[in-house]
């Protein structure tokens, strides 16, 4: 089994951080092949940030799909699940965004759930998608650590002023488990379930293992109706390699 997990900011340090994260939880057979977009923001901290990083999840994919060897299975380690829908429309396999992943593990393990991310700025999105999984009423709380995406790698006091974020998040809302928001934070969800003695959840690793047993099952979307492949037509300008013949 092959599993492509999906950076898409083009930080390759941030890549190899995430994949590692995977194959700690993967299956000692499965290939997990990390994946930098080749295009968008060195990170994803906006919703301008989000929008432009699309088109990279969406070559990646399609680059996998006409390749020898395509994945089982892609895994888009962004907590802001860019391209979702888009990226199941393109690929013949499962998709699963790490926000959507752990946002649904988190809340097979207690009645809530809290979401702790990077920046003030990006609550609303991990609002949304809560709202969107059906989650909103499970989730108590979102709060920011305040620590841009590329420090949470380069910061020496990262894991403690995550440690303290977790715990304030969960005396706060009084909820069962915490959720980390961000792929940048996918090494720390051990050490700070340790510290603060709640679940705390990667979506790296609830991405992974999700997909691989999706795979096990022999489960494969119907890409049918809303998620067909898109219709072919003409793009333009920057866009132009996206265009007809660039999916099917």
């Amino acid at each position: 089994m092959r599993i492509s997990v999906i950076n898409p900011n083009t930080t390759v340090s941030m890549t190899e951080q995430i994949a590692a994260a995977a194959r700690s939880v993967a299956a000692p057979e499965t290939e997990i092949v990390g994946v930098t977009s080749s295009m968008g923001p060195a990170s994803i901290e906006s919703h301008y940030d989000e929008a432009l990083s699309v088109p990279g999840v969406i070559e990646a994919i399609v680059r996998s799909e006409r390749s020898e060897h395509p994945a089982d299975a892609y895994v888009l380690a962004c907590f802001g699940d860019p391209g979702l829908d888009a990226a199941r429309e393109v690929a013949s396999v499962p998709v699963v965004g790490i926000a959507e992943a752990a946002m649904h593990a988190a809340s097979l393990l207690g009645r809530t759930f809290s979401v702790v991310t990077t920046l003030g700025r990006t609550i609303g999105r991990a609002e949304e998608l809560a709202e969107r999984y059906g989650l909103a009423g499970r989730c108590r709380g979102i709060h920011a650590c305040e620590i841009p995406v590329l420090e949470l790698e380069t910061n020496p006091d990262t894991a403690g002023i995550l440690v303290d974020a977790c715990r304030s998040a969960a005396e706060t809302d009084g909820s069962d488990a915490i959720v980390l928001g961000c792929a940048g934070m996918a090494d720390l969800a051990q050490v700070i379930s340790a510290k603060i003695g709640i679940p705390v959840v990667d979506g790296v690793a609830a991405g992974t293992l999700l997909v691989q047993s999706l795979v096990t099952m022999s489960l494969r979307p119907r890409n049918t109706g809303e998620l067909a492949p898109p219709i072919p037509k003409v793009y333009n300008g920057l866009l132009e390699p996206f265009g007809r013949g660039a999916i099917s």
